[in-house]
């Protein structure tokens, strides 16, 4: 996994300029279950890669930095709650879920941009993220992609699935 992590750091230096190869393995190799679930991240096509250090100054970034959604994280509700009130067709499983058993959390918003800042990410399939409490009460839940040269968050019902839509994950190390 490291040599598969240095080659994706080596060839994508714009994502993360302030930082050599050495900070990142020094800080992975003092955390295995660090190494563990960036492994289930590339098992499941999220390419993950670091994108700089994480709001507290402290921890590296590893985000999904593969070209689409995922594709083996796909055609998935929002989360369990959704997925239980759907009755009919309803999906395998959740972002949620899913993300949780990686040991990874839902990109935010606010996380989804700073990608998008790094990249184009998501031009033909699109990303749950974090939902706000008060949407999620409301049965909703939301999600981004990159169309038209830009970046746009959009709302859905929770319990709602496409083929073309499953999540992104980070990781603080």
């Amino acid at each position: 996994m490291l040599s598969t992590l240095k080659t994706r750091f080596e060839a994508n230096r714009q994502r993360h300029p302030d930082l050599t190869w050495e900070q990142v393995e020094a800080r992975l190799l003092k955390n295995e279950a660090a190494l563990e679930t960036l492994l289930r991240m590339e098992q499941t096509g999220g390419e993950p890669d670091v994108i700089g250090f994480a709001p507290d100054g402290e921890h590296l970034l590893f985000c999904d930095c593969s070209p689409e959604t995922p594709a083996g994280r796909r055609s998935l509700c929002y989360d369990e709650k959704a997925l239980a009130s759907r009755t009919k067709n309803p999906p395998f499983g959740s972002a949620e879920a899913q993300a949780r058993q990686l040991g990874v959390a839902l990109m935010t918003e606010e996380l989804y941009y700073r990608l998008q800042s790094l990249g184009e990410f998501d031009r033909k399939t699109s990303s749950w993220i974090a939902a706000p409490d008060d949407i999620r009460q409301k049965g909703g839940a939301l999600f981004c992609e990159r169309r038209y040269g830009r970046v746009f968050t959009f709302h859905n019902g929770a319990d709602s699935y496409y083929s073309v839509r499953g999540w992104r994950g980070y990781l603080p190390v």
